[in-house]
Order: structure tokens, then sequence, then C-alpha cells
């Protein structure tokens, strides 16, 4: 159940949030095979198709449980984010603790933030970067450079989902197995403008942003599909315009996300902050 106490909270300087939030991510494998049998059976439109179709099938599946990991590499040392939740689908909502490490943030400690992912916003708790103890900060996904699709330290399983729809190229590479069920392994890639005009109205807005804002319009990916047709996990491989100055290849930062899903049919509640528990004030961005 998702109970929505309070309205929207906007934040004074969206554009501060933004890139101090984007400067944490960019500042600073999977399955085992049994084999790729049949794979030759599958032909690439098939394997588009099952793509394509695994977004929806997700929309429809009710709710679940979601781990995350962003990794990215800065000045030869690999940092990797990572997070735990539950999301509802039909809703589109969904709760995340994040864990930023110290190689994240240039702090001494982990810092814990909440996220609360909503149609076309996401709502921070523990943010830093100048925000009192308690306050959240809300930020319009469409306003981030990428659409939210790493900026929270996170890619949340519905745009995870969203981005598949954009597929453009994929083949079968056989059956594994994952959560103790198989799964059908589809690797390609997807289009990002494409896949803002096919996604649902919530996440066309944030999808466009990222198709402007990345410096590749094509994502590569590997995504795990069930037998009922459901997306289990997947591996999206994003590139960023890196900061002047920044170490590693001129003009391009690889982030590299990978999103599971299990425990369909978890309760999930999601209870929007108070409009007084929403920080308004200008965000210091580092």
């Amino acid at each position: 159940m998702v109970v929505q106490r309070g309205r929207k909270g906007r934040a004074a300087a969206v554009g501060e949030v933004c890139a101090g939030t984007v400067l944490v991510v960019l500042a600073a494998a999977g399955c085992s095979g049994r084999g790729a049998a049949a794979a030759a059976d599958v032909s690439a439109a098939e394997a588009r198709a099952a793509v394509r179709e695994a977004a929806e099938a997700l929309a429809g599946s009710g709710t679940s449980r979601t781990r995350t990991a962003v990794e990215m590499t800065n000045g030869g040392t690999r940092v990797t984010i990572r997070g735990t939740g539950v999301f509802d689908y039909g809703r589109r909502t969904g709760r995340l603790r994040v864990v930023l490490p110290g190689e994240a943030t240039g702090e001494s400690e982990r810092r814990r933030v909440v996220e609360l992912v909503t149609p076309g916003a996401l709502y921070m708790r523990n943010r830093g970067a100048g925000v009192p103890d308690g306050k959240w900060v809300r930020v319009d996904t469409a306003t981030l450079p990428d659409g939210n699709l790493v900026t929270g330290g996170a890619t949340d399983p519905i745009s995870a989902a969203e981005l598949l729809r954009g597929v453009r190229s994929a083949s079968f590479h056989g059956e594994e197995r994952l959560h103790g069920e198989t799964v059908r392994h589809y690797r390609g890639t997807v289009d990002l403008a494409a896949a803002a005009e096919a996604a649902e109205p919530s996440s066309r807005g944030q999808l466009a942003a990222a198709a402007k804002g990345l410096s590749n319009r094509t994502v590569a990916f590997d995504a795990y599909v069930d037998e009922r047709g459901r997306l289990r996990k997947v591996r999206h491989r994003f590139a960023f315009p890196r900061a002047s100055g920044a170490p590693g290849r001129e003009g391009e930062a690889a982030v590299v996300s990978t999103t599971s899903l299990y425990g369909f049919g978890v309760p999930v509640e999601v209870e929007l902050p108070e409009p007084e528990d929403i920080y308004t004030g200008r965000i210091a961005a580092p």
C-alpha cells in the first residue's frame, strides 16, 4: 500500500541538488553459466521481443525486493555504491536504502541515504551537503542530467526495466540459474531516445533527459528473464561526460549499474514526507 501524505515540496535550488548528487556519484559479475543450449534457435527478433516484453511483464508482477550496485573507477580505485529496497510496480513507487562509501563522498564513514522513488520525483533523506538532519530533499527526475538512472547511487528497477523498451539489438546467451530459478540471458543494446518514446508516461521525462545528458545514446545491457517473462536481473553500462580535470579517459566516465529483483509478493508501504519535512533551502554543492 502506498500512503501519500503531503503534497510535493520542491527544493529552491534543484540545479545545485543535481550537481552535488551527480558529483558524488561520478567523482568517485553476475550469474554462472549453464551453457548456451539452443541459443542458435532463438532469432534476434525473438530476443528483442523477449527483452521488450520483460518490462511489460514486470509492470504486472505486483511487488518485489531489489538489490542494486553502481560501480565506477575513480583514479584507479573501484568504488561500489550498494542499495536494497522494495518496489510496487503497479504504483511505480518504491523505497531504497543506499550506502555511499567514503571513497564516493570524501567522508571517513559510510553515509546511508534513504530514497523514495515516485513517478517523476526522487526524495532523499540524509542527503548531506548542507541539508539539515532529518530533512528530505525532493528532486524532479526530469531535471537531472541522467534522469536519475544513477544519480541517486542506484538504478531503480522501474527505470531499469523501462530502458529495455528501447532495445535495438539483442541476442540469446542460454539459460542460467538465478535465485533458485531458471532464467534466460539476453545481451544487447538499447537506444535511450527510443526508450523514452516507448516508456510509460510517468517515465518518459526522465529517460528523455538521460538521452540528452549521457555521453552515448546507446547503452549496453545484460538482462535475465524468468520463465514468467519477468525481469530478474539487468546490468547496464552507462557513459557520462567526465568533469574537467578528472582522471581517466578524457571526456567520458564509465558506470556499470546492476539491478536484481527477487522476493515477489512482499508487502510494500511507502509514506511520502510531509511538506514541513522537505528542505527548501539552498544546497551546497561540492
